[in-house]
């Protein structure tokens, strides 16, 4: 083991461990050290500059732990060209849900016009994760005040099969649906989504505070 690979090892809960496995069944049970996601963040930030440099271009990692401390290192950068074009290297290397899912660069705020691209590019991408990452950072962004009645045909276009893929795609609706109602409902009115897809929305809306109980009554409506 390398000498950080050593230090996270140092940091891991077995019984974290096993019950982490659980929740990624796809990933080698080898491959997760069981190190919980606070003390990863800490060890990001005692990590120098050149440290995060290294561990950053040194692509593929080996363990489930250090993509995710991969993520977090991304999360705080600022520059967001270099941020950009660090994800797009990262990206193929994520093999499952919660890496992706971690993944959540704080510059990608300030730049939503030119990130829009990328954000189309990524939910293009035959790549499940990629997707799956494009689409999040989609719903994150975009479904506030930079909502645009375009936005809500974007998943329409992933034809991906992917279990995780096709639950993002249910969460964006479910999302998009409590903030902007009115443009993305007729997407379910008119059954634009695949089956799974369309009952997996219905349950997730229905499943949030955020939409009010005469709106699910009328989603019920539509299973």
């Amino acid at each position: 083991m390398t000498e950080l690979q050593e230090q996270l090892k140092e940091l891991a809960d077995e019984d974290y461990r096993r019950f982490h496995q659980k929740l990624v069944p796809n990933l080698n049970s080898g491959t997760i050290l069981g190190v919980r996601t606070p003390k990863l963040r800490l060890f990001a930030k005692q990590l120098s500059g050149d440290e995060r440099e290294r561990f950053l271009q040194a692509l593929p990692h080996d363990y489930y732990e250090e993509n995710v401390l991969h993520a977090l290192l991304l999360e705080k950068q600022k520059d967001f060209g270099a941020v950009v074009t660090a994800v797009d290297a990262f990206l193929p290397f994520i093999d499952n849900w919660a890496v992706c899912d971690v993944l959540k660069p704080k510059v990608f705020a300030k730049h939503k016009a030119e990130l829009l691209p990328h954000v189309r590019r990524w939910i293009d991408s035959s790549l499940p994760y990629s997707c799956r990452f494009g689409l999040e950072m989609l719903m994150t962004h975009y479904l506030d005040a930079d909502f645009k009645a375009e936005y809500a045909d974007w998943p329409l276009t992933v034809t991906s099969g992917e279990y995780y893929v096709r639950m993002m795609v249910a969460w964006f609706y479910a999302t998009a649906l409590a903030k902007q109602w009115d443009a993305v409902i007729p997407v379910l009115e008119q059954r634009r989504l695949p089956e799974w897809t369309h009952r997996k929305t219905i349950q997730k809306a229905c499943e949030s505070y955020r939409i009010t109980p005469e709106q699910k009554e009328y989603l019920k409506t539509l299973k």
